[in-house]
């Protein structure tokens, strides 16, 4: 007698055969029944477990007309150097849904590429959704460097950082920050940034071909505070210093300018500025995100923006 985990096993590799056959293949529902001997509604049930299960994961490539038109007006108002605008889903909640497929698509195309090149990560919620997208490659001749810290508050690794995740998915040496996101003190920052390991992971960072990093938001839910990085009294204290937004933990106002002082006295990450000839890809989407996507804009601290429809509309409004 066959065990359930035997029966289980059968029925995902049926699956992920009909999942290919489907969305590889190109065959029909009918098709995949014919050839898996199956009635039409198990091909279906059998596709549909392929996705829920996933056993594939599906990128839209057929070019939306609005969206194009929408990435095309970010790009002349913003001078960007990569935009892309993916359809919006009107009833979900996702913070990350169809940015981080974009995303994911766009790093999978550089990291194709055989001249070695170095690729500087932020973290957060976006960019993990996105290298969880990613597909297993071999990029020796790649190098991936962190930008911001590994460290959360209470001395465990960052649950949203990305660089060792991604080395494991696409075989390429790694560069992480060793440190917190936010120091307790300024002479404890100092410290950090005078040891040797985390100056030459900085000065990789700095160096970088592309880059890639979350906007994050400076609201009740902002992941700084949420996640620890800093307290509520420091969150009011930024927002009334006018920080509308943060890029690796860097607080920044509606110009788009890195605020003096507060938490920014603080912060270990490499610092973001102006950007000069690498590519800076901020992946964000969302109303909460709004202002600070629009203040990164303006003020030059990203290059190309990956968002939603939605939030391309509202940018370009």
């Amino acid at each position: 007698m066959a065990r359930n985990g035997d029966r289980e096993d059968a029925r995902l590799d049926d699956a992920a055969r009909a999942g290919w056959l489907y969305y590889v293949a190109g065959n029909t529902q009918d098709d995949i029944a014919d050839k898996l001997g199956i009635s039409r509604q198990s091909a279906q049930r059998l596709v549909s477990l392929a996705v829920s299960k996933k056993l594939i994961k599906v990128r839209l490539d057929h070019p939306i007309a609005s969206c194009m038109a929408l990435a095309e007006v970010l790009t002349k108002r913003y001078d960007l150097k990569y935009c892309d605008v993916v359809p919006s889903d009107p009833a979900s909640t996702s913070t990350v849904l169809g940015v981080a497929e974009a995303a994911a698509a766009y790093l999978e195309r550089i990291l194709r590429s055989p001249t070695p090149l170095v690729l500087a990560l932020g973290t957060g919620r976006t960019i993990r959704a996105s290298v969880n997208q990613l597909p297993p490659m071999d990029c020796p001749q790649h190098k991936i460097v962190s930008l911001v810290g590994n460290i959360a508050p209470d001395g465990s690794a960052s649950f949203f950082d990305v660089i060792t995740k991604i080395s494991e998915i696409v075989k390429a040496p790694h560069f992480p920050m060793p440190v917190p996101v936010v120091a307790s003190t300024v002479e404890e920052k100092a410290v950090l940034l005078d040891l040797k390991p985390v100056q030459h992971v900085c000065n990789l960072a700095k160096r970088a071909d592309v880059t890639m990093v979350g906007v994050g938001s400076l609201d009740d839910k902002a992941p700084l505070f949420v996640d620890g990085f800093i307290t509520r009294a420091e969150l009011r204290a930024l927002r009334k210093a006018g920080a509308v937004g943060e890029i690796v933990g860097w607080a920044y106002g509606r110009d788009g300018q890195i605020l003096a002082g507060l938490t920014n006295e603080r912060v270990v990450s490499v610092p973001i500025g102006k950007v000069g000839s690498a590519t800076v890809i901020g992946a964000a989407m969302g109303p909460s995100k709004l202002a600070a996507i629009r203040a990164a804009l303006i003020g030059r601290l990203i290059s190309g923006l990956i968002t939603d429809e939605a939030t391309a509309k509202a940018l370009t409004g």
